[in-house]
């Protein structure tokens, strides 16, 4: 679309959620308008204030390429938390830009080699984080970027320029923490999240939500329901395997809060369907395995709506992953232990094997508490015993956060290259661990993992996604919680199980979180097991010359024989080699 004075022609993927607001300022300012589009509000916006002033009021998800005509210059921008994908490169002469790696790929310029780096990483965390991506030279922009060229006749590298900062917003936050009692508090967020609720329901097509019965996603349908004049349309999938079912406890929350819902429970045939279809659906190598329920939900929720809500950042900014609290009571540990009983408190795990205490934490009696019998597993302990020699917080929480320990030496010819997780630069300073554990997840496990999965999959079968808790103006109040109103009685996001008391009953809010996983661990040893034997073959490693075949056979004989566990180390390398072979 272009601009009304024709200096500017934008192509846009998203949705601008306060474009009415803005249109309605901008006719006071004598802006005429014609069509209903938040596109055509953009370029007007632009237009009167500028590209980086105008973007800057844009409340929503989004990525879009805006070519200047009277500057001669190319902005490529992506929205604050990374919803919605950009990548761009130089392909000899000519630049390419697009939403997805596929795109690029059909350039008659296009070579694609492989980024050993980026493959590396991919090792390390199961995902490749941006700006990084499996080509080299093609880059991800950023979240809160613009990243702008300068067109000509040669060839020109960008400029970059961050117009909202994730790492600013989390030193202000703590800088400024709000002072008001609890009640109050607990009433200005359940205001912001209703009216954040309100504009993301505003859509001309059907419109439901995603409810796993889980804090976030109970808490988003109830504020929907609260706001809707019939019942919002929900939907769940259940597992016949009771450690990944949660449609139970959905089904339940449905009720009680009066929603039209829709469960479907998938059988194993159906869930290992979606397997040959990953390489093509994620674009490059992508190695969470939630990937396949949230791809059957997304299709299960598109049989009868075309956007739906989710509770997705809410872990992230309320601090409600299991492993922010595993990783304080660890740092905890180490904090008061000199480096020496380190070294032998870590050769003590290591001299039981993973299986050997499985079996004595049965023998203590964990196996009488599924939540601890899911915490404190030997492969977790053997964990523990590796992060026992790291130096700083931050190198704690890297390695808790890795897949393969040593991916550059599992790559051939691959370094791996820095990130927000392993780069000071890009530490936000914040007191106390769990503030920069989430502070970390926030510009990286959230935009490069969790929303690379929901955007793929539910676009993957043309389902808009929106995710309330990542409003801008949400992520910034969530930050200037106090620490103390975060976090209470070692249980993460306190304010929004409180807000979730005022709709549901005790009952359904106190409740194990459960992870969205499918038990690839068996699959593997399975019906997965022919599939993934092929292209985990010794020789073929060797052919193609990425890896090292030699600890991937390794760890492959151990999983099938059951002495250990790797389905996430083998899944990283299944996912790469998939999506190798479908290139």
């Amino acid at each position: 679309m272009a601009s009304h004075q024709g200096r500017y022609v934008i192509i846009f993927n998203g949705e601008i959620y306060n474009f009415q607001d803005l249109r309605a300022e901008l006719e006071t300012k004598g802006a005429r308008f014609r069509s209903e589009s938040d596109t055509e509000v953009m370029l007007a916006a632009m237009e009167l204030h500028g590209v980086v002033p105008a973007i800057q009021q844009f409340g929503g998800m989004f990525a879009f390429v805006l070519f200047d005509r009277l500057e001669n210059r190319l902005h490529l921008v992506r929205d604050r938390l990374g919803e919605k994908p950009l990548y761009y490169g130089w392909a000899g002469d000519v630049l390419l830009f697009a939403s997805e790696l596929k795109a690029l790929r059909e350039h008659p310029a296009w070579r694609g080699e492989i980024d050993r780096g980026a493959l590396t990483l991919f090792l390390r965390h199961g995902y490749i984080p941006a700006p990084y991506s499996i080509y080299s030279g093609i880059r991800k922009v950023l979240p809160g970027t613009v990243v702008t060229f300068q067109l000509g006749a040669s060839r020109t590298e960008p400029t970059e320029g961050v117009y909202w900062s994730a790492q600013q917003v989390t030193e202000a936050g703590a800088a400024e923490v709000l002072s008001g009692g609890e009640t109050e508090l607990l009433d200005d967020l359940e205001r912001l999240l209703r009216q954040t609720i309100r504009r993301e329901m505003i859509a001309d097509v059907p419109l439901g939500a995603f409810l796993s019965g889980g804090v976030d996603s109970s808490l988003v349908v109830a504020l929907m329901q609260a706001q809707s004049t019939r019942p919002v349309r929900t939907f769940t999938i259940g597992f016949d395997e009771p450690e990944y079912n949660e449609a139970n406890h959905a089904k339940v929350v449905a009720r009680h809060l009066g929603t039209d819902h829709t469960e479907l429970y998938v059988r194993a045939a159906e869930a290992l369907a979606v397997v040959p279809m990953l390489p093509t659906l994620y674009d490059e190598p992508f190695g969470d395995s939630s990937q396949i329920p949230t791809f059957l939900v997304s299709r299960l929720a598109r049989r009868h709506v075309t956007v739906s809500l989710s509770g997705d950042g809410g872990d992230e900014l309320f601090g409600g992953y299991d492993r922010y609290f595993l990783a304080r009571r660890v740092w905890n540990l180490l904090r008061f232990v000199p480096r020496r009983g380190r070294r032998a408190l870590a050769s003590a795990i290591r001299s039981v094997a993973p299986t050997q205490w499985d079996s004595v934490l049965r023998l203590a009696g964990f196996g009488q508490w599924p939540r601890a019998a899911r915490r404190v597993t030997g492969d977790r302990l053997h964990k523990v015993a590796r992060i026992l020699s790291v130096e700083t917080r931050e190198a704690m929480y890297h390695d808790f956060m890795s897949h393969w320990r040593n991916p550059a030496g599992m790559t051939l010819g691959g370094i791996e290259p820095p990130t927000a997780l392993t780069d000071p630069k890009c530490w936000a300073a914040v007191d106390g661990l769990l503030a920069r554990m989430m502070y970390l997840d926030l510009v990286m496990y959230l935009p490069d993992d969790i929303l690379v999965k929901v955007d793929r999959a539910s676009m993957g079968v043309s389902l808009e996604s929106r995710a309330p808790f990542l409003d801008h103006r949400v992520v910034e109040f969530a930050w200037r919680i106090p620490p103390r109103l975060r976090v209470r009685d070692g249980r993460g996001k306190w304010p929004l199980r409180q807000l979730l008391r005022r709709y549901l009953p005790d009952a359904l809010v106190h409740r194990p979180k459960m992870g969205f996983g499918v038990p690839i661990d068996h699959w593997l040893r399975g019906p997965l097991k022919d599939w993934a034997a092929a292209l985990l073959d010794e020789s073929r490693l060797k052919r193609e010359g990425y890896f090292d075949p030699q600890p991937i056979a390794q760890k492959w004989a151990e999983h099938q024989t059951g002495s250990r566990n790797w389905h996430y180390l083998l899944w990283d390398v299944l996912m790469f080699q998939a999506w190798l072979e479908a290139q």
